[in-house]
């Protein structure tokens, strides 16, 4: 099998500034099934939010698309604006609250490892 047939080319996926979807949530994620990143776009209405939570077990990185907004910490507030980029450490605490235009970003982490049994190391 050859490398394009098997998908081990490089491509254009999406278009973050363009991606469309439901108003809210995620209007496009990174689709080819054998791959070791997760992406996608999220998209907040004005005012909306994502609540507080601990983040997962990887680092994460958000770059603001579109709109602004804020990042809730557990050390501090920071202003999102377009442009903006941001590492989400692991486990780490976050809220982010959408502004008056609305609040859209790009997100970026290692694959979370699929839902299953596991078993421990022997």
């Amino acid at each position: 099998m050859d490398a394009e047939a098997s998908g081990d080319v490089p491509r254009l996926v999406g278009d973050a500034f363009r991606a469309s979807g439901p108003e809210a949530g995620s209007v496009w994620r990174l689709e080819p099934s054998e791959r070791g990143l997760d992406a996608n776009v999220i998209a907040l209405p004005a005012g909306d939010e994502i609540r507080a939570h601990i983040g997962p077990e990887l680092d994460v990185l958000i770059v603001v698309v579109s709109g602004s907004g804020t990042l809730e910490t557990a050390a501090e507030s920071i202003a999102l604006e377009a442009g903006g980029i941001v590492w989400l450490p692991p486990r780490s605490h976050r809220r982010f609250v959408a502004g008056d235009d609305g609040l859209r970003y790009f997100s970026v982490h290692a694959r979370k490892p699929g839902l299953g049994i596991r078993f421990p190391a022997r």
